[in-house]
Parts: C-alpha cells; sequence; structure tokens
C-alpha cells in the first residue's frame, strides 16, 4: 500500500521575533513529534555540517525521520553533504544548487555529477524548484528537462509563481508549464504563493483562489505521484512555511498570521487529498479498471 508522510522544515521552526529568544532544537523537534509529522528537514550548506550532525540526538530521541534540503556552493560540496545525509538516515535529498550556469547546457555536467555521486551514496535524490539556484525559473527548467529528459523534481511551486508572475486565474500554457513540472516531481513542498508574494497567509480571504490553486496542483502532482510508482512506495510531503522575511510582518516586526498553525492545516489538507486520491484509486479497482 502505497503510504504519505509529511515532514517539517527545521527552518520553518524558527521565529525570528525581536527580543524573543529563538526555541531550542529539541524544544522544535518535540513539537514535531508531538504533531504527528514523519520526520523533520534541514537545510545544511558544508559549512553546517558539524552543527546539522549534532541534531541525530533529537531524530533518535524523537523518532523522527531525516529529510536533506542541500545547499551545495561548490560542485565539490555535494559528497561531505551525501556523507551526512547517510549519517543521518535521510529519507531523501534535495539539491537547492548553488552553481548556476546562465546557458542551460552547462547545467548538464553539474546535474550528471551530483546525480552520479547520489546514486554511489545510495542515497534518493531529487533536484529542488527554487530561485535563486540551479533550478531559478520556470522556463530555464523547462529546457533543462529538455536536456535531461529523466530529471526527477522537488516541486516547490512557489517559486514558479512568483518567477513568471503568474495571473489568477491561470492561464492555460502556464498550467502546461506546471503540469509538465510535476510530470517530473517526486516530492513536494506546501507553500502557498501569489504572482508577487513567495508565501501569502492561507486563511486570509483575499487569498484564497491561490489557495485552490495550490491544493489543486498538488492533488494533480499527488495523482501523477500514485499512478507512476509501486504499490509499497512512500511520498514525502514538506511543510516548509519559512520565517520573517519569507513570513510577511508588520510595523511591529511580527508576523501577520500563525505559521505553525498553518502548516498543521497544510499537513490536514494534504493528508485530505491523499485519502481522496486512495479512495478513487479503490473505487477503480473495485470496478475492475486500471489503477
Amino acid at each position: 500500500m502505497q503510504n504519505l508522510k509529511v515532514f517539517q522544515s527545521l527552518w520553518a521552526m524558527e521565529q525570528r521575533i525581536p527580543g524573543v529568544p529563538e526555541r531550542t532544537n529539541e524544544e522544535s523537534f518535540r513539537m514535531i513529534s508531538e504533531a504527528g509529522y514523519a520526520g523533520v528537514c534541514i537545510d545544511p550548506s558544508v559549512e553546517e555540517i558539524p552543527q546539522s550532525r549534532a541534531l541525530k540526538q533529537y531524530y533518535e530521541a524523537y523518532d523522527l525521520e531525516c529529510m536533506m534540503n542541500a545547499f551545495p556552493f561548490d560542485l565539490n560540496d555535494m559528497q561531505p553533504l551525501y556523507d551526512l545525509a547517510n549519517e543521518l538516515g535521510a529519507q531523501i535529498v534535495n539539491i537547492i544548487g548553488g552553481v548556476m550556469p546562465i546557458n542551460p547546457a552547462d547545467a548538464v555536467p553539474v546535474i550528471h555529477r551530483w546525480t552520479g555521486e547520489a546514486r554511489a551514496a545510495d542515497l534518493p535524490m531529487l533536484f529542488e524548484t527554487h530561485r535563486d539556484s540551479l533550478l531559478n525559473d520556470l522556463y530555464y527548467t523547462l529546457q533543462i528537462l529538455d536536456l535531461v529528459p529523466d530529471l526527477r523534481l522537488c516541486a516547490d511551486l512557489s517559486h514558479f509563481v512568483v518567477d513568471r508572475e503568474m495571473r489568477a486565474p491561470i492561464r492555460a500554457l502556464d498550467q502546461a508549464y506546471i503540469e509538465r513540472i510535476l510530470q517530473h516531481s517526486d516530492c513536494f513542498q506546501g507553500r502557498i504563493a501569489n504572482r508577487e508574494q513567495v508565501q501569502i497567509q492561507i486563511n486570509f480571504p483575499q487569498h484564497q483562489q491561490w489557495v485552490a490553486i495550490f491544493k489543486d496542483w498538488w492533488k494533480q502532482g499527488m495523482r501523477q505521484w500514485r499512478d507512476r510508482n509501486d504499490r509499497d512506495a512512500t511520498l514525502i510531503f514538506l511543510c516548509e512555511l519559512g520565517p520573517p522575511p519569507y513570513a510577511i510582518t508588520g510595523p511591529d516586526q511580527r508576523e501577520l498570521s500563525n505559521r505553525w498553525d498553518e502548516a498543521l492545516q497544510i499537513k490536514r489538507w494534504v493528508e485530505e487529498i491523499w485519502n481522496e486520491l486512495e479512495s478513487e484509486d479503490n473505487h477503480r479497482r473495485k470496478q475492475g479498471a486500471p489503477t
């Protein structure tokens, strides 16, 4: 039976409230565990490997799985990051590459090198759709897919909405582009954007059109993932609502909404979508249709 695991980002646990001490890592792990998440995602660069290695005790203490968003800024950076991923038992590594050739053809050797190193390390690895990274924008990524047709992605679609300043309702051409991204996506991230802001408050009435768009994209992507994967495969969905300046603040430097509650709401939405898809598949099986 296919399985969904929802992770929470450790970066997203930062509060960045002036005059208020940050939670300790242990407090964050405890909160994440008690909220029912399957695991915690960390975001190390090579320089941050020692701090990340120290988190192993909390993964073990709170029985949480590891996911890594890796930030390599040099071709040689991924090998030590893969070593760290194996030390922490990472279920998946998403690369947000700081090596960013202007010409898509020049990115191909970078992709092949990091892909080969992941294979040698026996680690599932994806390239994340993320601004200021190797897959900086939608059009560049589509060109990369032409050059590397078997490239697998982690879809953080919020970046592409801002990158292309997509309008709602989504144009047919933009929808076709997003659908192509979803066809290559084996992991999804929970953040909702509009055409000018990479992270919007999900319960504000003016944002509900975009909430519906993203929920529909997640459902499309998850349905395609289910259709092409084995019956015992596991899909990871990452809740990743970033702290300020991702989160918009008022003049008091405090956020306009509660990100922790919003992450839990996205978690519930995704679990509901998964259950809907599972019910649809079960109905199709009973009707004798292929799933």
